[in-house]
């Protein structure tokens, strides 16, 4: 499944509603995934490669190697 392995950010579900038929709401459903990154990261002295968010990345809560 995909994660981030820092703010355990997920895939979310809700749905998704109808713009022509607005009004008789028609609904489906759908997923919202994170944008996730593969980034080699420094974890007690050995690289490691793991799934970050970019919102993680970004906030600077991942040192890089």
């Amino acid at each position: 499944m995909a994660k981030c392995e820092v703010c355990e950010k997920s895939i979310s579900h809700g749905n998704k509603i109808s713009i022509a038929r607005s009004h008789v709401s028609r609904r489906s459903s759908r997923t919202w995934k994170p944008n996730l990154r593969k980034v080699k990261t420094l974890e007690n002295g050995e690289k490691k490669t793991i799934s970050v968010c970019a919102k993680c990345l970004r906030a600077g809560k991942v040192t890089r190697a």
